[in-house]
């Protein structure tokens, strides 16, 4: 669960929020009790953890295939 601060405390603590941020922490921004904004860290290339989300939700995103699927793409191209 990411930490929530209101905006004034973000302000006083922004270099501790973001020294979290580079750790991997989720930081909510709220006014009041309503959260605004979210500082989360920015991916960078091969940062491994990234393309692992990025693929763990490409899957989520995919239809299942079937087997009679996967056996027509392995003779694809190929004459039966």
């Amino acid at each position: 669960m990411p930490l929530t601060v209101n905006i004034g405390e973000a302000k006083t603590r922004l270099s501790e929020l973001i020294a979290k941020v580079e750790a991997g922490e989720d930081i909510l921004i709220a006014r009041g009790h309503e959260p605004v904004a979210r500082l989360t860290r920015i991916a960078k290339p091969g940062d491994l953890d990234s393309l692992i989300a990025e693929v763990r939700a490409a899957r989520e995103k995919a239809k299942p295939v079937t087997r009679a699927e996967i056996l027509a793409w392995r003779h694809e191209g190929h004459d039966i």
